[in-house]
């Protein structure tokens, strides 16, 4: 597959007027030894304009020249005669009333119509009746109209039907081109090209190929483009979804959930409570719960077009908010663990340090590395308190 690297010109080739109007008024051109030749102007003729059979390297002693249809010199396709020395043209049979013989042995063509692409013969006869001749080729292309786009099937099913899309156009002289979502169409596996182009195949459709899609039919005069042609893919339903997300419910709460699939056509859709068909409806409402209506609610998606059904199902709990579970610590339970942790630890420290006292009646030995003077004063006083007290240590 090619990709389209340029846009293409359309409608005519607009030739300036300029270039023809000095052929024409070339009205001779030195004789010369060159090979004789002829030129088309423009090379490529657009259907009903005007172009110029040029020649070039005219002989010396001319004294009239001939143009015939075809390459060979016939005088039943005589197209016209002119004579140097009356400047006179005289029309053959194959005169159509389109062409014109200049004094430079230029023929004019008028309006070309289609048919007359082909080749042209000039023969020049020399004052001496010696003669030579050359054939040119005239090229006559039709402007093209805009092409339309046929499919084989317009509403295919995804992963399941190819399509066939053809580029209808007037004439089968061009060249087809294929454009997807305004681009240049890429290679790819599911994609094939008939030899001519003219036909696109799409295996295995996704919803993702539905296009637009844009064929361009191009010849070297003109290019036509077809209005978009869009697929519509049937696909679906995907899993739905239902929302909100919220599992839990107060008592005398309203509970609303929605579902939701990709689908096309769209989906319709069934709710069912634990296993038991409620209604047929997107959205499911149940005003003012209670715990009587915990359980799985299941949405069932249908396509009446591709009869694929999905589900999801989603479990419900109707219960108070202080014995319902709680996804984690609150701050201030948090809080209260640290705080706890750091009161029980400080006790613990305590108890050991007093411990100790009793055990060794002094200190010294400990304060020294563990107590600064206060502290140590402040526990040296402590210990004149009554002896009951000191049993809470």
């Amino acid at each position: 597959m090619q990709s389209l690297s340029a846009p293409a010109h359309r409608g005519p080739i607009p030739w300036q007027g300029l270039v023809l109007a000095v052929s024409l008024l070339t009205f001779w051109s030195p004789p010369t030894t060159a090979q004789l030749t002829i030129e088309s102007v423009p090379p490529n003729a657009a259907e009903g304009e005007d172009v110029l059979l040029l020649v070039h390297s005219l002989p010396e002693n001319l004294g009239r020249y001939e143009w015939y249809r075809g390459e060979r010199v016939d005088s039943k396709h005589q197209i016209a005669s002119y004579v140097i020395e009356t400047q006179a043209m005289v029309p053959g049979p194959a005169h159509s009333g389109r062409e014109t013989i200049y004094p430079n042995g230029s023929l004019l063509f008028q309006k070309v119509p289609l048919n007359y692409t082909g080749p042209y013969t000039i023969q020049i006869i020399r004052k001496d009746f010696s003669s030579q001749r050359e054939t040119g080729q005239l090229h006559v292309y039709p402007v093209l109209s805009k092409p339309n786009i046929t499919s084989n099937n317009s509403n295919p099913e995804e992963h399941k039907d190819p399509v066939l899309l053809t580029c209808e156009s007037e004439t089968q002289d061009a060249t087809y081109l294929w454009m997807v979502n305004s681009e240049s169409l890429q290679d790819s596996a599911r994609l094939e090209l008939s030899e001519d182009n003219r036909t696109l195949t799409l295996l295995h459709v996704t919803r993702n190929d539905k296009g637009p899609y844009e064929c361009e039919t191009r010849n070297p005069v003109s290019a036509g483009r077809s209005d978009p042609f869009t697929l519509n893919v049937l696909y679906g339903p995907d899993d739905p979804s239902i929302s909100p997300s919220d599992s839990y419910y107060r008592p005398g709460a309203n509970l609303r959930l929605s579902c939701h699939a990709a689908s096309n056509p769209p989906a319709q859709y069934s709710w069912l409570i634990n296993g038991t068909h409620q209604q047929s409806t997107q959205e499911l409402f149940i005003p003012n719960i209670t715990a009587n209506d915990s359980g799985s609610y299941t949405c069932l998606a249908h396509n009446s077009v591709t009869g694929l059904n999905r589900t999801t199902v989603k479990n419900i709990i109707v219960t108070d908010v202080s014995t319902s579970p709680s996804p984690g610590l609150s701050g201030g339970a948090i809080a209260g663990i640290v705080i706890g942790v750091v009161a029980g630890v400080a006790l613990i420290t305590a108890l050991v340090y007093f411990l100790y006292i009793r055990k060794t009646g002094g200190y010294d030995g400990l304060s020294s590395c563990l107590l600064s003077p206060r502290l140590i004063a402040i526990l040296r006083e402590t210990r004149r308190l009554p002896l009951h007290l000191w049993a809470w240590f």
